[in-house]
């Protein structure tokens, strides 16, 4: 009962005692210098002043504070006036408290949350551009040359054109992963589900890049010999693009005459993992937890060198995302990284004979 009573009644009965008290010792003391004092009507005036004191003092309390109170919800947009009565306006000082506290925490949250936003917004539009605008110089160098008169010998001209060619598709490239980076994440990138056997998924990966894996001397290889096919479900062409990715970039940045190795475990009864590891150059530990951010380069000097769009990892993550996966990354630098994502088994998937592993988020 006594948190359910008010605290204006608390402070309207104490007001009306201290008043009540001072009126009484005034007409005491009146009555005592001149007629004398008559108990009956004494305290006759002592009930009348204090119930009378009572109830203005409360309604005036009430009043004012009231007031005051939907002042501040008015002005303070958090808070809804209309949800305010009279009636509850001297028990809410601590509801009212409590909720600007509230306030004040969310929005604090909120705008370390615009900051963050907005130091990742400007540093993906210098990325942005700064992609863009590499091929984009080039590309108008080559035009502006020709224009200028270098297109009237024909040997010139054909590699000019060549080389502002290549500018092109690069623009092309890096236009076309953003565009499929936007579809993933507005859920507009339509996964086609099936059936397929990752290892002939891997190997058709490792022909596709054994030459450029050649030009490093890297070797690209499977842990074990996986003589049976081994089913799992999921986007047959979206697996294979995030596969191509991550051997893409092991060879990117692997070292010459290094390994690229994959390998599939069982990790749950209707999952597997797929790992991808390499002996390069390796990741540092403070650039592991970036480097799924687009655009994001663990080597700002010479990984623009390796061409790309950036976009390789973001693309990787948003597509094992898109199968409600999870990926993984692991990396010492100077030794080397490891890149691992889950897939759901196929229903008929035979059982794969290798250790059970349980990769480290």
């Amino acid at each position: 009962m006594a948190k359910k009573f008010k605290r204006s009644y608390k402070f309207a009965i104490k007001t009306s005692l201290y008043i009540t008290v001072f009126l009484s010792v005034v007409l005491a003391g009146f009555a005592h210098f001149t007629s004398g004092l008559l108990l009956g009507p004494f305290f006759t005036f002592i009930l009348i002043t204090y119930f009378v004191s009572f109830f203005i003092i409360q309604y005036r309390v009430e009043h004012f504070i009231y007031k005051r109170i939907k002042k501040i919800y008015d002005n303070v947009s958090l808070l809804e006036s209309t949800s305010l009565s009279p009636n509850r306006v001297t028990t809410d000082m601590a509801t009212l408290t409590r909720e600007v506290e509230k306030f004040t925490k969310d929005k604090k949250l909120e705008i370390d949350s615009l900051k963050v936003r907005e130091t990742y917004r400007k540093e993906f539009m210098g990325n942005v551009s700064h992609e863009l605008k590499t091929p984009l110089f080039t590309v108008q160098g080559y035009i502006l040359t020709l224009l200028d008169g270098a297109m009237k010998d024909k040997t010139i001209r054909k590699k000019y054109l060549q080389r502002a060619s290549k500018g092109v598709e690069r623009l092309i490239y890096i236009v076309r992963d953003l565009d499929m980076i936007t579809k993933l994440e507005t859920g507009d990138l339509h996964l086609e589900k099936e059936d397929f056997n990752i290892v002939e998924i891997i190997q058709g990966s490792f022909d596709l890049l054994e030459m450029k894996a050649a030009k490093k001397n890297i070797t690209l290889t499977f842990d074990i010999d996986y003589d049976k096919p081994i089913w799992v479900y999921g986007d047959r062409d979206r697996i294979q693009q995030i596969l191509t990715n991550l051997i893409v970039n092991s060879i990117k940045y692997g070292k010459e005459d290094g390994t690229t190795e994959i390998s599939i475990e069982n990790l749950i009864k209707n999952k597997v993992i797929v790992r991808v590891t390499d002996n390069g150059e390796g990741i540092e530990e403070e650039n592991l937890p970036r480097v799924f951010e687009r655009f994001y380069r663990v080597d700002k000097s010479g990984s623009r060198k390796e061409g790309g769009s950036g976009l390789g990892l973001s693309i990787v993550k948003h597509i094992i995302e898109a199968h409600d996966e999870k990926i993984y990354v692991e990396s010492v630098f100077g030794v080397g990284s490891e890149f691992s994502f889950t897939l759901e088994k196929s229903k008929d998937i035979p059982e794969i004979d290798t250790e059970i592993a349980t990769p480290e988020a």
